[in-house]
């Protein structure tokens, strides 16, 4: 029993193609065959005669269309090849050569008083068989590149939700991070420093405000993100004072010109305060600058020693984030004694 595969394409607009080559067929082939040399009584039996094997173009042209539009319903060119050229052969041959046949003979029954000329029907059927093989081709190929584009198109979708929610994921991995390391800060300062800690807070509340506003968005202005940079670096300098200090190189008439994904340089701040040890005497140096239509996150190296190796997840997330958003990768470089991230500034 035969099981259906696949649904035929319902949106073929062949229309156009019909209405050419059928007529074409249905005067082309007598013509060739010599059909047409049939002395005729008049240019109306002429006519009518053309008219005759233009419908017995149709005829063949539809029937073999109906047969195979309903057999790509049953087999499937990649998984059964040799059965479905086997059975659309069988198919179009049963259908075509008696039709052919038939109407041939009801021709010369017609126009030649029932003298049917068997050699012109033999080869009029053939050239019939070769022209509906060739045809046949063409609508296969035709639905061939239709599929291998719908599976495109589709494979492009599915790789754009995956995308969107790959993307979406990380998006959610930063306020978790965030918030727990600004905890950590706060519940340091409650003991240490009360004051501090209310300033820190309020602070910290303008810092969110910036995080739940862009945590949706793909990019930001270049502009945004510094401002929410110099109020996340404000966060620092209440705890650890002239330990850390920061300078911010880009030209003011850039900071509308590039977008980024937020949260991008911040990550990159964080990370170079994460990763080194500092001191009021040996402070960590952050440089922000653009070069060559990259943002570099520039910092002194003096690595934190610790028992278990980093497992990176800001810098992971944001290289991430970039290749989903951008197919751009961010560049690490270590030289001596210091460390820099670039991240590609996007032109508006």
């Amino acid at each position: 029993m035969l099981v259906a595969t696949k649904q035929t394409p319902a949106s073929l607009n062949d229309i156009g193609f019909r209405v050419v080559l059928i007529p074409f067929f249905g005067i082309a082939i007598p013509l060739l065959t010599r059909l047409t040399e049939h002395p005729f009584n008049s240019h109306w039996q002429l006519k009518a005669s053309f008219l005759y094997t233009i419908l017995l173009a149709y005829l063949i042209w539809e029937g073999n269309r109906y047969l195979l539009f309903t057999l790509r319903s049953y087999f499937d060119w990649f998984n059964k090849p040799f059965k479905k050229i086997l059975t659309l052969l069988l198919a179009i041959s049963f259908y075509t050569i008696p039709l052919s046949m038939v109407m041939l003979i009801g021709w010369f029954h017609l126009f030649s008083e029932g003298k049917v000329e068997w050699n012109k029907v033999y080869l009029f059927t053939s050239i019939i068989m070769i022209c509906v093989i060739f045809v046949t081709h063409v609508y296969e190929t035709v639905f061939l590149v239709k599929e291998s584009e719908n599976e495109m198109l589709k494979s492009a979708q599915l790789e754009k939700a995956k995308a969107e929610a790959q993307l979406e994921a990380l998006k959610n991995q930063i306020d978790p991070h965030f918030i727990f390391n600004s905890l950590n800060t706060l519940s340091h300062l409650i003991d240490a420093d009360p004051l501090k800690a209310r300033k820190f807070n309020d602070t910290l509340a303008d810092v969110y405000r910036y995080i739940l506003q862009n945590k949706s968005r793909d990019l930001v202005l270049l502009k945004e993100e510094l401002m929410f940079v110099k109020d996340y670096f404000t966060l620092l300098q209440i705890r650890f004072g002239i330990a850390v200090q920061m300078d911010i190189g880009i030209p003011q008439n850039m900071l509308e010109t590039y977008v980024l994904p937020p949260i991008s340089i911040q990550t990159l701040v964080e990370n170079a305060i994460k990763h080194n040890e500092f001191s009021e005497k040996k402070p960590v140096l952050i440089s922000v600058f653009i070069e060559k239509e990259n943002i570099h996150v520039k910092n002194n190296l003096n690595r934190v020693v610790r028992d278990q190796s980093s497992p990176g997840t800001g810098l992971q997330n944001l290289s991430e984030r970039y290749q989903l958003l951008t197919s751009q990768q961010i560049v690490v470089s270590e030289e001596s004694g210091s460390f820099s991230v670039a991240i590609p500034a996007l032109s508006i």
